[in-house]
């Protein structure tokens, strides 16, 4: 038997267009509707609300609660990072979504670096991000779900070997996982700073790191790491107008192939 997974960088609900990249226009139902025609078993969703001058977060989280609403038959969990009052208005918040039940659910707060950087006329402190975790049943086995968020250095005239904090707590965590485990995500790490090296050394490897899953630059940021209790049956690349991201999807195993 195989379950599906998809990962997704939804942006906050703003639909992708070339002509105008940078509208803020927000159409929750092209993603809900994507999401549906998907029918993925695992969902992993970041940038799921969006984010305000001052750090302000909606309470309950408004496009969750609406996702949740109209995704019939999964269960879901959710979680905002830590406010920063210095936030750049763009997407926040990570939700898993799966069909099986979750449980054990845990945050991690992931510390923000130390350094400033100017957006929009005005000077900004990078904020914390996050990393979520919770179990399913799946086949009678338990696997332990992650979803992250990681800063993006190269929006900031930095880089994640510079600044390591964040990527090496998530690496810990990985290497403290004990049977089947996914981890989800949008690495936001730019060619050459070896985030996807690091975790494949911790034991998850990367369903595919070939196709650019971000449409502003040619990056691959967005991906689905497992370990050796699973194996992988196949994976896309699925492009969607959705978002500035395309998904990730792959279908999983917990018995090897002849």
């Amino acid at each position: 038997m195989t379950f599906s997974s998809l990962t997704f960088n939804m942006q906050n609900g703003q639909p992708w267009d070339e002509a105008k990249p940078d509208d803020d226009r927000i159409e929750l139902q092209q993603t809900i509707d994507f999401l549906r025609d998907q029918d993925a078993d695992l969902i992993f969703l970041q940038e799921v609300e969006r984010g305000f001058e001052g750090g302000n977060q909606i309470d309950p989280p408004p496009h969750f609660t609406q996702i949740r609403s109209q995704l019939k038959g999964y269960d879901a969990v959710f979680a905002y990072p830590v406010p920063n009052a210095k936030e750049i208005p763009f997407g926040l918040g990570l939700a898993i979504f799966s069909k099986s039940k979750l449980r054990d659910f845990q945050r991690v707060d992931l510390p923000a670096a130390d350094i400033d950087f100017e957006f929009d006329g005005a000077t900004r402190n990078p904020s914390q991000r996050l990393l979520i975790s919770a179990s399913a049943i799946i086949a009678g086995r338990e696997v332990r779900l992650l979803n992250t968020h990681l800063q993006a250095f190269f929006m900031i005239g930095a880089s994640s070997a510079d600044h390591r904090a964040q990527r090496d707590i998530v690496e810990g965590t990985l290497r403290a996982q004990t049977g089947p485990a996914i981890l989800a995500g949008d690495l936001n790490s730019a060619p050459g700073e070896g985030v996807v090296e690091q975790f494949d050394a911790a034991g998850f490897r990367t369903v595919q790191n070939d196709a650019i899953t971000w449409r502003r630059k040619p990056f691959i940021l967005d991906h689905l790491f497992y370990n050796s209790p699973l194996h992988l049956a196949s994976c896309a690349v699925i492009p969607t107008l959705a978002s500035d991201h395309h998904a990730v999807r792959a279908e999983f195993s917990f018995d090897r192939p002849e």
